[in-house]
């Protein structure tokens, strides 16, 4: 349960299925942005993990974000793809599930840095 909860962002993209389903939304649009979810939060996980095996902080900081900036292009990239594929309704369903799915993504890793991160000592 725990781990289930530190990805909110997966759990929102299964609930969003039967609303897709429910809703009669074009389901191109979901199954595109599932792939590319899962494919770049795959990403994301290997650009963090050579991080913290980098030295320099330079590199670090260099990995963590070209994987972020590569996350949206796939994010874009995949919006494009469902476009193609099923036309308007799917590109634009796609659209919204992915920027719904960026926003959770965001809040929770906000929320996690302020509660894992110490504070400053005066």
């Amino acid at each position: 349960m725990r781990t289930l909860l530190r990805f909110p962002d997966f759990i929102a993209l299964g609930v969003a299925l039967p609303i897709f389903i429910a809703a009669d939304l074009p389901l191109v649009g979901w199954v595109v942005a599932a792939v590319t979810w899962f494919g770049s939060s795959a990403l994301i996980i290997f650009m963090q993990l050579r991080a913290a095996q980098a030295t320099e902080a330079r590199h670090q900081v260099g990995l963590v974000v070209g994987g972020s900036l590569a996350r949206a292009w796939i994010a874009a990239a995949g919006i494009l793809i469902a476009y193609l594929i099923g036309g308007d309704d799917a590109g634009l369903a796609c659209a919204l599930l992915m920027i719904a799915l960026f926003t959770i993504y965001f809040f929770n890793k906000m929320i996690t840095h302020m509660i894992t991160t110490p504070a400053p000592k005066a």
